[in-house]
C-alpha cells in the first residue's frame, strides 16, 4: 500500500469493509482512512477502532445527500484519496431474497438491487474521481461477484443479483475508459472476493464446499493485494480473488 496514502473504504460497518479498513489502518504509509457507515446502528465495529487516522462518516451510496457530505467531509481535510473501494452491496434484505424461478421476481425487488449494487457505485465513483489525484497512481475497486459474468452462468436463479453485478462490471468498464484520459494513472477494478463468512452470505453456506469459505480478514488481505497489484493498463478488469481475470 506505498502508494496510497489517503484511503476511503465505503460499507464499512461489518464484514469485509471493516476488515479492509483495520488492515488499511496497520499500513504504515497510510495517512487517513475515511471509513463509511449506512445505520449508525451497525457502525459499532468501526467506533471500536482506537486510531487518529480513522474518520468515520455516513454515506448510503443510495443516497446523493450523503455522498456530498461525504465528499465534503474529506475537502474540508485538504485530502485526495488515491485508494478507495466500495464495499455496500445486497443480495438480501427483509423481505427481498434472491429469486429461485422467473415467477418470483418483482420490480421492486430488482430495482433495488440495481440501485444499491450498480447505480450506488456509480455515483459514488461520479463523486470521488473528481478528488482523486491526476498525476500519480490511484485506485477505484468495487466488490463484485462472479455470478456477474454472463459467461459463467450456469445455473440460473439469482436474476436481480447476477444482473446488479454484470452491470456493475459493465459500469466500471466504461467508467475506466473515460478515465484514460481524466486520470490516466487511475486503476478501476471490480473483484470477486470469494464466499466469504459474512452476513450477505450466511443464508446460502451450507453449499459452499469444504474450504471455499473464508474469514472476512482472508478475503480483505486478497483484495488488497490484488487491487494494489494492478496497474493503470490493466484499468476495468474484472478478477477473482486470486489474481486471475474473470
Amino acid at each position: 500500500m506505498s502508494n496510497s496514502r489517503i484511503a476511503l473504504v465505503v460499507g464499512a460497518s461489518g464484514g469485509i469493509g471493516l476488515a479492509i479498513t483495520q488492515q488499511l489502518l496497520r499500513e504504515q504509509g497510510i495517512q487517513r482512512v475515511y471509513a463509511s457507515y449506512r445505520n449508525p446502528g451497525t457502525a459499532a465495529g468501526l467506533l471500536d477502532i482506537d486510531d487518529n487516522r480513522l474518520r468515520i462518516v455516513k454515506a448510503d451510496v443510495t443516497e446523493p445527500s450523503d455522498l456530498q457530505g461525504m465528499a465534503a467531509n474529506i475537502q474540508e481535510n485538504g485530502d485526495h484519496p488515491d485508494f478507495v473501494i466500495n464495499c455496500a452491496g445486497i443480495l438480501h434484505e427483509q423481505d427481498l431474497q434472491p429469486e429461485k424461478a422467473l415467477s418470483q421476481c418483482r420490480q421492486d425487488s430488482l430495482m433495488r438491487l440495481f440501485l444499491v449494487n450498480s447505480v450506488g457505485p456509480l455515483m459514488l465513483a461520479r463523486t470521488v474521481i473528481p478528488l482523486m489525484p491526476k498525476n500519480r497512481s490511484g485506485h477505484f475497486a468495487v466488490l463484485s461477484a462472479m455470478v456477474g459474468s454472463i459467461g459463467d452462468n450456469r445455473l440460473g436463479g439469482w436474476y436481480g443479483y447476477r444482473a446488479s453485478k454484470a452491470a456493475l462490471n459493465q459500469f466500471m468498464r466504461t467508467l475506466a475508459v473515460e478515465c484514460r484520459r481524466s486520470h490516466p494513472q487511475l486503476c478501476i477494478t471490480a473483484i470477486h472476493p470469494g464466499t466469504t463468512d459474512t452476513s450477505l452470505s450466511r443464508p446460502f453456506q451450507a453449499n459452499v464446499r469444504p474450504g471455499k469459505l473464508y474469514t472476512a480478514s482472508q478475503s480483505a488481505a486478497r483484495i488488497l493485494q490484488v487491487v494494489n497489484a494492478s496497474k493503470a493498463e490493466q484499468s476495468g478488469h474484472f478478477m477473482n480473488w486470486d489474481g486471475k481475470p474473470i
